[in-house]
């Protein structure tokens, strides 16, 4: 479970402050699959490292009551001036995970050739994503992250992380954050909706989806706060 406890949350933007979260109180329960739905620029990013640990709130608090990975696909989990190699192995040494078969694992799923011994700058945006979802996923934990990471490369690769995932859903949780509804309904079986700096949480995933269709209907707000 992870709970926010009266969270908020801003970021400067031109003119004032952009509001992600303001007093939010919600839990992401044990044992289910969250589908977060926002449009563009709602927050739905920040809201996934504010739950990794990985970006701090602004006021309140956040509590993970599971062992939670890193934000699956965030480029930030890798240093550019060491190799793929480099950066799994460093990550399986800090969750305490087997580097011999860490490594083996994204090797293998990440496939990037010869780039795997190459320093990470020297990586296209696609190939940080495949080495950070096979990095994530060589690691067990009990909730994964996701940021929209399963609609990167083609159909083949795609297919291949859908298959990961199913395998994963097996025995840990997932919070998975997107604006496609096609995704949350492949994965998830709950759903929650950010929408100017309010965080919605929601049983029934058709009431989520519903919620999140009327909005896209209605005029946007301007969530921000002048300086």
């Amino acid at each position: 479970m992870i709970t926010l406890d009266n969270v908020s949350k801003t970021y400067a933007m031109t003119g004032g402050r952009k509001i992600v979260l303001q007093n939010a109180t919600a839990a992401f329960a044990s044992g289910y699959n969250y589908g977060v739905l926002g449009a563009n620029g709602a927050g739905k990013s920040t809201l996934i490292r504010l739950l990794a640990g990985s970006e701090m709130p602004d006021r309140g608090r956040i509590r993970r009551h599971a062992r939670v990975s890193f934000p699956l696909g965030f480029g930030g989990t890798f240093h550019g001036s060491l190799s793929g190699r480099e950066n799994v192995a460093f990550i399986a040494r800090v969750y305490g995970a087997s580097v011999r078969h860490t490594t083996r694992y994204v090797e293998e799923f990440a496939e990037l050739g010869g780039y795997f011994e190459m320093p990470v700058n020297t990586y296209s945006s696609g190939m940080r994503a495949r080495l950070a979802f096979g990095a994530c996923l060589a690691v067990q934990f009990e909730t994964y992250l996701i940021d929209e990471v399963t609609e990167i490369g083609d159909e083949r690769f795609q297919q291949k992380c859908a298959g990961a995932f199913r395998d994963r859903m097996q025995s840990s949780d997932i919070i998975l954050v997107t604006h496609n509804s096609r995704t949350i309904r492949q994965y998830c079986d709950r759903g929650a909706v950010l929408a100017n700096g309010r965080l919605e949480l929601y049983d029934d995933l058709d009431d989520a989806l519903a919620h999140y269709q009327q909005l896209l209907k209605e005029p946007v707000p301007c969530a921000s706060e002048h300086s």
